[in-house]
């Protein structure tokens, strides 16, 4: 007999007759967790990081709460055109962008303050949200994009793995991703690429249980978002998206093997408790209930519970923290507020690194247009603040 017959007469747990049946109940995906809810823990579970490692995760997470809760102000005052809170994921996005070299690259879909944590300003996320075109330039310095279009910067990720593995470069790519993004035909394409050559890529995803306004149990029959990696060929981890040091530890994990070769998909449970954006009305799709009950689950909170009981929250002056947060985006939404408007050239710049000759004879019209009949400057509709 040979093998393939052999396979083929296994017999199914589910009683299929023998045709090998698999379904999702003969796969078990843990959810990777250290600190429990409730702030209990095994301390030889507790990842290698220094008292000042362990006191910056909460400075970030902390940083990363206030300037949501800032960005979403002056959205309100009308100083931006919307905005995508962040609020309830901390621990999720500090954990894992904890773990990142300058050297590899970070596309995200709600992460902000990893940007901040590579050297990016506050000034130019401020300036990304009011849509100049510069910040995504200055990002570009610091290794890091970002991307709208919901799973569009998968396959990007998955190309610029391919880059860096033509040239052996040590880093790895890393997509930032929501569950939503996970069914795109973009998710399918970049992740099967990257399982089918081996990429160093990595792709974090936050299962913050709504994409827009469709939860996740409606979007997809899949028990977990990890084991979806599993048919491209690709490790996956599950981890608790609210317990910051699971996350650093199953992003620090991921990551080595990314850089052996291996490609790995995450997914970080986590919640988000605020809007989609400020132009979203989530009350009409979930209920408070659910949102009291994550609100329970406070991943700021919970880390600080860990820090009492390791001795280090004296270390802490948590009022000093977000004073000094406070007063980075006071200075930075100022110098935000001093750019100033631009003219009709630059409707024609950062397209092509050469202009090409049509579009330099479109600029010349224009330009000569606008010195003919100066009258028609003023029907040009200047962004507010830039």
């Amino acid at each position: 007999m040979s093998d393939r017959e052999s396979d083929r007469r296994v017999p199914s747990a589910v009683g299929d007759g023998g045709v090998g049946l698999l379904t999702q109940a003969d796969l078990s995906v843990p959810t990777h967790q250290i600190v429990d809810p409730d702030g209990s823990y095994d301390p030889e579970a507790v990842p290698d990081l220094s008292a000042e490692e362990l006191c910056d995760l909460y400075r970030w997470m902390v940083t990363d709460r206030v300037f949501s809760r800032r960005m979403v102000n002056i959205q309100r005052r009308g100083e931006l055109g919307t905005f995508g809170s962040t609020r309830g994921q901390e621990a999720s996005i500090i954990g894992s962008a904890f773990t990142l070299e300058p050297q590899d690259w970070l596309y995200v879909g709600r992460a902000w303050t990893p940007m901040f944590m590579r050297g990016a300003s506050m000034t130019d996320m401020i300036h990304f949200w009011r849509g100049i075109e510069t910040a995504q330039q200055s990002f570009a310095k610091q290794n890091s994009q970002i991307a709208i279009s919901i799973g569009s910067h998968i396959p990007l990720v998955a190309g610029l793995a391919w880059g860096m593995q033509l040239d052996d470069a040590d880093a790895v790519a890393t997509a930032y991703i929501g569950d939503g993004a996970t069914s795109t035909g973009a998710a399918h394409e970049g992740i099967n690429l990257a399982g089918a050559l081996s990429l160093p890529a990595l792709f974090f995803c936050q299962n913050n249980q709504y994409a827009i306004s469709l939860n996740v149990e409606e979007q997809t029959g899949a028990k977990t978002l990890a084991q979806k990696a599993l048919a491209y060929g690709i490790d996956a981890i599950r981890v608790d998206g609210q317990d910051v040091l699971a996350v650093y530890d199953a992003v620090q994990t991921a990551r080595e093997r990314v850089k052996d070769g291996n490609p790995v998909f995450v997914e970080s449970v986590t919640y988000r408790l605020d809007a989609h954006t400020t132009s979203d009305d989530p009350t009409r799709y979930r209920d408070e209930e659910e949102v009291q009950e994550w609100e329970a689950k406070d991943p700021i909170e919970r880390y600080r519970s860990f820090l009492q009981s390791e001795g280090l929250w004296s270390r802490i002056d948590h009022d000093s923290i977000v004073d000094d947060i406070e007063t980075e985006f006071d200075e930075a939404l100022a110098t935000a507020d001093e750019l100033e408007e631009r003219r009709v050239r630059e409707l024609f710049a950062h397209v092509y690194d050469e202009l090409p000759s049509e579009l330099s004879r479109q600029l010349e019209a224009f330009e000569a247009l606008l010195e003919e009949r100066p009258e028609m400057d003023d029907y040009i509709e200047q962004r507010p603040k830039g």
